[in-house]
């Protein structure tokens, strides 16, 4: 999945689809904020901020006031309308890195093969790698075969109280030293299933 396309000519671009959506997501919260502050969250310079801001401002997805930034319906809907949730879950030390960030994607559970590609995507973009959690036949398990409910019962049982997780979901769990990092890592892992 492509939020934002790439020009072809022109300078580079030091941020991508994640921090696009992230930007809205931190957004979502209904409060007004500067730019600044949003490049301060989001953990990229004030010049990319720049150019998201008004990328979402040319797509009727924020406003820009004097007093700040905020989301739009068109925002707000655009975020519903995408198969991928924010969620916080704790997967403790089954996973590598001092920050985590996860992301429950609907509907892509059948897509994950053995959980490398995902870990792959996050290795790239600079993170201590991903772990992905799906359900089939209602068992959470690390792909191909590592039985989350048998092995680690505690992780299982904090990711059914806490989510909304169904069959064929995937949990993406970014890890990395920093959480700008981690947050990337899960987002751009989730794209690479679209």
């Amino acid at each position: 999945m492509k939020i934002i396309s790439i020009p072809d000519y022109g300078p580079m671009f030091r941020f991508n689809d994640a921090d696009v959506y992230w930007a809205l997501h931190i957004l979502s919260d209904g409060k007004r904020m500067g730019r600044k502050r949003l490049a301060e969250l989001l953990g990229i310079g004030e010049g990319s901020v720049r150019r998201i801001v008004e990328t979402l401002r040319d797509w009727d997805m924020i406003s820009i006031h004097q007093t700040g930034i905020t989301i739009t319906r068109s925002g707000l809907g655009f975020l519903a309308e995408l198969p991928i949730k924010v969620i916080d879950v704790d997967m403790g030390d089954a996973v590598v890195g001092k920050y985590q960030q996860a992301v429950l994607v609907y509907g892509v559970g059948s897509k994950v093969e053995n959980g490398m590609q995902q870990r792959d995507v996050g290795i790239r973009v600079g993170a201590c790698g991903c772990t992905t959690v799906v359900m089939r036949d209602g068992v959470l398990q690390i792909p191909p075969d590592w039985n989350l409910d048998i092995e680690r019962p505690d992780i299982a049982d904090r990711i059914r109280s806490t989510t909304d997780m169904g069959p064929n979901d995937a949990i993406i769990v970014g890890s990395a030293q920093d959480s700008h990092t981690a947050v990337n890592a899960a987002l751009m892992a989730a794209f690479q299933l679209f």
